[in-house]
């Protein structure tokens, strides 16, 4: 069977980041006192953000602290406002050629989503503003709080794919710039599993994980895809 849909991470992977996700998450952890370097953020980036806040405060504080289910949504209260404002502000761009394959893609009948663990709220603030879906570049996208687990659980890549009518993982691709993207990725069992160099890993960061390829450039999903 051929690839029917494409699931493509957000901040990294199609957006431009700039440690902008990374660095909201330190002055949201700053706030509550807790002074953790960025290097020690960036690897839980892809992550559902409150479990990102609740591993992040473990490997800080050690394995045998509780962490708070209250002081923990406090701080992920704190990075989406941070995030909101960002986006709301600022002007967004996405990443080299990621509008060009989305188009290129859609052309050979490929359906496009995206998936990330941001929650709605940021999510819809970035694509409304890229416009993506008023020129239909996407079809379908899924946040982490709209499913019971977030990745690197494969439950936002099956809504997917009941949503585009998908029920063999085969014909899926997903294509991401971290560890969880590509762990996701392979528990829902996609056919490709890209990892892209784009954002918070680099190529010997990602092979690590075994994706069943690495890029630099975005484009050369549709050459894989389409092989």
């Amino acid at each position: 069977m051929s690839i029917a849909l494409v699931v493509f991470d957000i901040a990294g992977t199609t957006v431009r980041d700039n440690d902008n996700v990374g660095e909201a998450f330190q002055a949201a952890l700053d706030k509550f006192g807790y002074q953790i370097p960025l290097d020690q953020i960036n690897p839980y980036m892809g992550y559902e953000k409150n479990k990102a806040i609740r591993e992040i405060l473990k490997a800080h504080q050690g394995d045998t602290e509780v962490i708070d289910a209250h002081h923990v949504a406090a701080i992920h209260r704190s990075f989406v406002g941070r995030m909101v404002r960002y986006y709301e502000t600022k002007d967004i761009q996405p990443l080299p050629n990621v509008e060009e394959t989305f188009a290129r893609l859609r052309n050979m009948g490929i359906k496009i989503a995206l998936n990330t663990g941001f929650s709605r709220n940021i999510a819809d603030v970035i694509v409304e503003k890229l416009g993506w879906f008023d020129r239909e570049l996407i079809d379908y996208m899924v946040a982490s709080d709209e499913v019971p687990q977030g990745r690197p659980y494969p439950d936002m890549i099956r809504e997917l794919m009941k949503r585009a009518g998908i029920a063999d993982a085969s014909q899926v691709a997903k294509v991401g710039d971290t560890e969880v993207d590509v762990n996701e990725g392979k528990n829902v069992g996609c056919r490709y599993v890209i990892g892209v160099t784009t954002g918070a890993y680099t190529r010997e960061q990602l092979e690590e994980y075994h994706p069943t390829h690495i890029i630099d450039d975005i484009g050369d999903v549709v050459d894989i895809v389409s092989a």
